[in-house]
């Protein structure tokens, strides 16, 4: 199975990463209809992804993010596309102005660290942003 791999280091730090990472999930289920997992960690947070033909994980910390993803037999013709896309959007992601959110501080108490959120299905409208508006 032909295999991704996009490594970008950031400055954003933790909580701003986490943003991004949850930002890229919301993104990967409405472009790709991808069904996304996001577990929260106190140093690190994977994103699990998956559809037909693709799965891996997207490892968001403090100073990098690091995906990973298994392509099945029909996607592996078009790995090289694939994987400049979902490179692009990443980098578009990181170089975007931080989110702003009008609820929450990202604070660890608030968002639940630790605590597994799963988002299955289509896309919802979200009240709020961050992982808290995974719920």
């Amino acid at each position: 199975m032909p295999d991704i791999h996009i490594h970008r280091e950031h400055h954003l730090g933790f909580q701003e990463a986490r943003k991004v990472g949850v930002s890229w999930a919301e993104k990967a289920e409405k472009k790709f209809d991808m069904d996304c997992s996001y577990e929260e960690g106190d140093t690190q947070d994977t994103l699990y992804f998956s559809r037909a033909g693709v799965k891996g994980t997207l490892l968001v910390d403090a100073h990098q993010f690091e995906m990973k993803a298994a392509l099945g037999f029909l996607f592996g013709a078009f790995k090289e596309r694939i994987e400049a896309e979902i490179g692009e959007q990443l980098d578009a992601l990181l170089n975007a102005p931080p989110p702003r959110c009008a609820h929450g501080t990202g604070n660890p108490k608030e968002t639940g660290q630790g605590r597994q959120r799963q988002h299955h299905g289509p896309p919802r409208a979200r009240q709020g942003c961050g992982p808290q508006s995974l719920k």
